[in-house]
């Protein structure tokens, strides 16, 4: 745990008792503040009263002698309207910040040598944030990795000359973030999502761009341009006079990183050559990946790391779980876990990765089904149906692509394996690639991913390491 010093002597209030929240009550108290924490539900409440936190409702602290809120990044700050605790500090001239914020705080005291990697996007933070890890790591860099993904950021080791600290940071936690200032600033995209938070995409899109735009001096901000609301931060944070590194999947670039095929490629001044290639990684197919990659490789060399050191980390980079994760074979026939794809535009980049698919899809069903996945239809030799969604999936694709209703995974994975095995294919695909929500069946994505990577295990007595 980071201890937090930067608030030693004064109260703060904490609200929202979740993972980090807790961390962010326990962290201010190891470091000299007064914490009083609170949370609309009473169970978890009594829970960390337990646990030695002072609590108290905070309806009814003296707000005059508190120096900030520390808000948990999934209570509402503007959006549909701020938290009742939100509008309780602010009528009291009460900062309201984030854990992210706490980590940056400290970060700053500690005046020592700790590169800072953060990441955000509509799409792809995760695998962005863990292949930079494993890159840095495999180089034999001191690495930590948490934030909005696995580890939560005041869980990570305490500050240290040269360790390198990579966050996945989301919008909610922008938002709650003012001294957010990395060394390299990650924006991978922005697309409609959390406008429930934000308001408007305009609103949700400018709160993404202040991770890039904060960086610190002599910082760099990498920025994929692949959408207009990225373009423009991208223009907008070079006219600020920041360090701007452009990426594309979408086509080549005077100056950055593109993908050219299977190869990442470097430009200066209009000069291309080759920073690293994707061909035979598994883990990073499709053009999803390819961006993520590059945003990877151009924060890595930002901090030093030389092209043959990236080149071997991205080829020993395992795959995050659930996300187009290869699981298994058998004979030629591969089995690719990505139950992440809990809507039709995930399971998209899968289906656009593999040719001769197999599909399991369906289970609780989001809104538009899988109409838009059409252009895919043709890569896929037979479609596996299950869960609640399997009679509206069948009705979709009745007629262009050959179906079977199973009803439940394992079912689904014994036929879809039969059918693979006895094909032509030279490398038939078993995709789990649900395009919905796993709550009919499944506690959640993980679970029904986890099932399916045990289903296979332990198909026909065993199944090979992908």
């Amino acid at each position: 745990m980071i201890p937090i010093t930067t608030f030693a002597g004064k109260t703060v209030a904490v609200f929202g008792l979740g993972r980090s929240g807790l961390l962010s009550a326990r962290a201010l108290t190891a470091g000299g503040a007064d914490v009083v924490a609170f949370d609309d539900n009473e169970k978890s409440v009594a829970e960390v009263r337990d646990a030695g936190v002072k609590t108290q409702d905070l309806r009814e602290l003296d707000w005059s002698t508190v120096a900030a809120l520390v808000l948990a990044p999934g209570v509402p700050l503007t959006h549909p309207e701020p938290h009742w605790s939100v509008t309780l500090a602010q009528q009291a001239g009460v900062e309201v910040i984030g854990d992210i914020e706490l980590f940056c705080r400290e970060r700053a005291k500690a005046g020592l040598d700790c590169p800072l990697i953060a990441i955000t996007g509509t799409n792809g933070k995760s695998t962005t944030t863990a292949l930079t890890t494993h890159l840095l790591a495999s180089a034999g860099r001191d690495v930590q990795m948490g934030g909005n993904i696995g580890v939560a950021v005041l869980a990570l080791e305490p500050f240290a000359a040269g360790r390198v600290y990579v966050l996945e940071i989301s919008s909610y936690q922008i938002d709650l973030a003012p001294s957010l200032h990395a060394t390299v600033g990650i924006l991978l995209n922005v697309s409609e999502d959390h406008l429930d938070r934000h308001g408007t995409m305009e609103n949700y899109a400018a709160i993404k761009a202040l991770l890039p735009a904060g960086v610190e001096a002599g910082g760099t901000a990498v920025i994929g341009v692949d959408d207009r609301y990225t373009r423009a931060a991208a223009d907008r944070i070079e006219r600020a006079g920041k360090t701007v590194v452009r990426v594309s999947v979408q086509g080549t670039l005077r100056d950055g990183y593109y993908a050219d095929g299977s190869r990442i490629m470097r430009a200066v001044a209009g000069k291309a050559h080759a920073a690293a290639q994707l061909a035979g990684i598994g883990s990073l197919r499709g053009q999803h990946n390819a961006q993520n990659a590059a945003c990877a490789i151009a924060a890595c060399a930002a901090l030093g790391l030389d092209l043959p050191a990236i080149q071997r980390g991205l080829v020993s980079f395992p795959g995050l779980a659930h996300r187009m994760q290869q699981v298994g074979r058998k004979g030629r026939v591969l089995f690719v876990n990505d139950s992440k794809a809990t809507n039709a535009d995930s399971a998209a980049k899968a289906l656009g990765s593999f040719n001769d698919i197999y599909w399991i899809a369906g289970g609780k069903p989001k809104t538009g089904g899988i109409t838009g996945l059409s252009e895919f239809f043709p890569r896929i030799r037979k479609a596996y149906l299950i869960g609640e969604a399997a009679k509206e999936f069948a009705g979709t694709l009745d007629g262009t692509v050959p179906n079977e209703i199973d009803g439940v995974l394992s079912a689904a994975i014994d036929a879809a394996a039969r059918d693979a095995e006895a094909s032509d294919a030279k490398e038939p695909v078993v995709l789990l690639s649900p395009a919905c929500a796993s709550f009919d069946q499944f506690a959640n994505f993980e679970a029904r991913g986890d099932r399916f990577r045990q289903l296979v295990t332990g198909l026909a007595g065993k199944a090979g390491r992908a």
